[in-house]
């Protein structure tokens, strides 16, 4: 999976999550589907995410995806 893919992912997942939150415990909740919202969108204009940068170093010894590797 790309880390493209993994950032969508944990958007998704936080925003849905903030939505059910907000529903069933407190508006408040909803304060979160907004910060998502406003890091999704200074991301698009400024093509720097902080979640991508933390993925790459996690992620920085792990195979690239449909590589191939033999022992």
């Amino acid at each position: 999976m790309s880390i493209e893919r993994m950032v969508r992912g944990f958007a998704g997942t936080f925003i849905l999550v903030s939505l059910l939150l907000a529903h069933y415990e407190s508006p408040n909740w909803l304060w979160l589907t907004a910060f998502v919202g406003a890091n999704l969108l200074q991301s698009s204009l400024t093509r720097w995410c902080l979640l991508e940068r933390i993925l790459r170093r996690v992620l920085k010894n792990r195979p690239t995806e449909g590589s191939c590797k033999t022992a």
